[in-house]
């Protein structure tokens, strides 16, 4: 696959290039560009992102960082048994436990929710960092939604992190949870008052909290086509117009 000339494979954090230092210099920076690809890809364009990670676990399979890259690349495009795979791979090849909970959750993406609330009682959790705990706390919450026991995903979700004042790089996804949980049980007020919790501590736009918002206020927003069509003096639409956070 075709690699713009500008990616050098510098780019990689410092602990991945340290990593494919066993690999001869030529093949580490093949390797390094197509994980630069990857990281780049991974968002917008998830099918991209993951044709790179192919040709970096060929040419260096035995690479922890490389399974691992392959690994969510697999799993944005929802192919959960093939992210699995290759999370169980890196884990045994560094012995971490980060990957534990999205391990969890593609069990939860392979119909298994109960198998992903079985590592959320298991003992690799209590050797997470705060942030690992927290996404473990939202993968079984998600798994107690997949097996329908709404009552128990809103108590799961209930912790210190979620009654803390404080803003952190989880808050706004933790808070979002908890205000979709609310929302499906029918408490909508409840809900409407987490979901504006969201979007006070959603500092760089992860989730969609400000329309959920909006759509619990009866607020419909005008395309530009609507604006268009409104000045020219067509009708304008009966809902009430507000602008988007």
């Amino acid at each position: 696959m075709p690699i713009p000339e500008e990616v050098t494979g510098d780019e990689i954090d410092k602990d991945v290039r340290q990593e494919l230092q066993s690999l001869p210099k030529t093949l580490a920076e093949d390797v390094a560009r197509n994980l630069v690809m990857v990281a780049r890809l991974l968002d917008e364009d998830p099918e991209g992102a993951y044709g790179y990670s192919r040709v970096a676990l060929r040419l260096a399979s035995r690479v922890a960082a490389v399974r691992e890259a392959a690994g969510f690349a697999a799993y944005a495009n929802q192919k959960y048994g093939e992210a699995l795979a290759e999370f169980r791979a890196a884990r045994r090849m560094t012995g971490s436990v980060e990957l534990w909970p999205v391990m969890a959750d593609c069990e939860r993406g392979l119909g298994r929710p109960e198998k992903a609330l079985d590592m959320a009682g298991a003992p690799e959790v209590h050797k997470l960092d705060k942030a690992g705990q927290v996404e473990m706390r939202l993968v079984a919450a998600g798994a107690r939604r997949d097996m329908g026991q709404l009552d128990a995903a809103i108590v799961t979700l209930q912790s210190p992190e979620l009654a803390s004042n404080s803003v952190q790089p989880w808050t706004a996804r933790l808070r979002y949870a908890y205000a979709d949980a609310l929302l499906a049980a029918g408490r909508e007020q409840e809900a409407r008052e987490w979901f504006a919790k969201a979007v006070e501590s959603d500092r760089d736009g992860s989730t969609d909290a400000s329309d959920r918002l909006a759509e619990l206020d009866g607020v419909e927003f005008m395309d530009a086509l609507d604006e268009d069509e409104s000045e020219s003096g067509g009708e304008s639409p009966s809902t009430e117009v507000g602008d988007k956070d």
